[in-house]
């Protein structure tokens, strides 16, 4: 077997896992990255998700580097795209026009600029990048971590990696239940957390929908796949509290509850220009196709592309039959999340109402070059909730909801180390729940929320912190993703420079005050500035 070393070994190459490999290697650390999937990148890449970010992103409310990665992937596309030159003057360029994001855009295009952003430490042999590969084994030693195995995905090979900290950027929290770290999944108690929208009683099982999200066009021809096998179920599938078929156009309105209809017209003659994505103002769902359109053809040269792409991250292809952490059936739960989605495509394919009164959009092509997969779906499903370890510190609802804290605004932690804004926003569940839409305050991340309550040398860096079922809704997006793993990688760093433990940096006032000088100065803000009208 093959025995390698680093000073820091990172579990997980998505948006978390790559922005503390960044941040550890510009410290000069020998980093390990490993990542099960094709690509780097996580939720914008192999799940294939645009960005869901907060209505401030273009000018405040995010690390320099995260603005680094938006900011390149505008550039390449001004580069390497045949942009009008309207879409080229642009400088909040929306590549794919899409409501649910300023920054719409295929997932290739951030696949090549992360990449960019590696290159360098890559090149001077600081960063090891070790695809695809996946934890399967973890030694610890009391309270650390010694080394964790690594098996290839496709074939019979394995890696053992030993490293000075260990950093959970998986999608799942894969390491904590390898390495003995202590953990919660699905929803608390109230008695436990307090929290206004929590359950009398914990439910360990009760978790998010996840979602295999594709990308489709519409030319000429009839593109139809294959009937699924399980189609006839999740054609005649309707959920108690949806309102109708999951395969329909109406459903739950995720804040009200209502059952709305919305409506499906492929590549309207729309301006991208005139496309204000702000969902405080319009969630932009009302037309699917433009929702989370990633490819707006007007934005190109006559001719470039014939038709929009759209990616497909729709109310009907969330999967809640089953949960797929810590049951032993979790590949035939993922399996059937595939299955719906094909069945979604073929019903749009054959049945699904038109404006003018047919049925079915024949012309709808998957395309899974744009996603990078021979099947057609996106490479890795897109996981809302991970394992979440028991922190130092569990931010709860009442330290964010509007309606808790009004015009306090979110609670302010000394420690904190970046932060974030999204409604608390919570998809179906495995246990039967309907959507939870909280409105949320522009919230602080807070370092105890990253240090487990025991562990001394296992950081998470992804949607695995000290949150709840509930404000995971919050802190999982993107943006507060990247966060997260950018301030585990300066973490590990200065904790190996200093020779102290995270636990002894959040509790001695003068290492907490000489970190967060350290995190302000890789250009991560810690406070928000003060907003009206939020």
């Amino acid at each position: 077997m093959v025995q390698i070393r680093a000073d820091i070994l990172i579990v997980g190459g998505g948006l978390g896992g790559v922005a503390a490999a960044l941040a550890a290697a510009r410290a000069g650390r020998s980093v390990i990255l490993t990542e099960e999937f094709d690509w780097l990148g996580g939720q914008l890449t192999s799940q294939a998700v645009p960005p869901d970010e907060h209505s401030w992103i273009e000018q405040f409310g995010a690390t320099a580097s995260y603005r680094a990665l938006r900011n390149g992937i505008r550039d390449y596309y001004r580069r390497y795209y045949p942009l009008t030159d309207r879409s080229r003057a642009w400088v909040d360029l929306n590549p794919g026009a899409g409501w649910v994001s300023r920054i719409c855009h295929e997932p290739r295009v951030a696949v090549a600029v992360l990449e960019q952003m590696l290159a360098p430490y890559r090149g001077s042999g600081r960063l090891t990048v070790l695809q695809p590969y996946r934890p399967v084994a973890a030694e610890t030693d009391g309270d650390r971590v010694v080394g964790v195995t690594l098996a290839h995905r496709d074939r019979d090979e394995r890696i053992d990696v030993t490293a000075s900290y260990v950093l959970d950027a998986t999608e799942t929290g894969e390491l904590l239940p390898l390495t003995g770290t202590e953990y919660v999944t699905g929803f608390e108690s109230q008695a436990q957390t307090g929290e206004p929208s929590a359950p009398a009683e914990a439910q360990p099982m009760n978790m998010q929908a996840v979602s295999v999200c594709f990308a489709i066009d519409h030319v000429d021809g009839d593109h139809t796949i294959d009937r699924p096998t399980g189609y006839d179920f999740w054609r005649d599938y309707k959920p108690d509290f949806w309102g109708d078929r999951l395969l329909s156009w109406r459903s739950p309105h995720p804040r009200t509850l209502e059952i709305v209809e919305r409506s499906f017209t492929p590549n309207p003659d729309d301006d991208p220009l005139s496309v204000h994505a702000d969902q405080r103002l319009n969630p932009g769902d009302g037309n699917l196709w433009t929702f989370r359109r990633i490819a707006a053809r007007r934005n190109f040269v006559d001719g470039a592309y014939g038709s929009d792409i759209t990616l497909v991250n729709w109310p009907m292809i969330d999967y809640f039959e089953g949960p797929v952490i810590d049951v032993p059936n979790a590949s035939w739960h993922l399996a059937k999340a595939r299955e719906l989605s094909y069945s979604v495509l073929y019903w749009l394919q054959t049945e699904a109402p038109r404006p003018d009164g047919g049925t079915g959009f024949p012309g709808l092509r998957m395309r899974g070059d744009v996603t990078g997969s021979r099947d057609g779906l996106a490479q890795a499903p897109y996981i809302r909730e991970s394992r979440r370890i028991r922190a130092e510190y569990t931010v709860v609802e009442q330290d964010l909801s509007l309606a808790v804290r009004g015009d306090h605004g979110a609670v302010h932690y000394p420690d904190s180390v970046g932060v974030g804004m999204y409604r608390i926003d919570l998809h179906p569940s495995t246990g039967g729940d309907t959507y939870i839409d909280v409105g949320s305050c522009p919230f602080e991340i807070p370092l105890g929320a990253l240090i487990p309550q025991r562990m001394e040398n296992l950081l998470p860096a992804g949607k695995n912190i000290g949150t709840t079922h509930i404000t995971n809704g919050s802190y999982r997006l993107h943006p507060v993703e990247w966060n997260v793993g950018e301030v585990a990688g300066l973490l590990a760093d200065f904790c190996l420079a200093r020779g102290e433990s995270p636990r002894a940096v959040r509790s001695t006032p003068r290492l907490l005050a000489e970190f967060t000088d350290r995190v302000s100065a890789a250009g991560v803000e810690r406070r928000w500035p003060q907003i009206a009208g939020y």
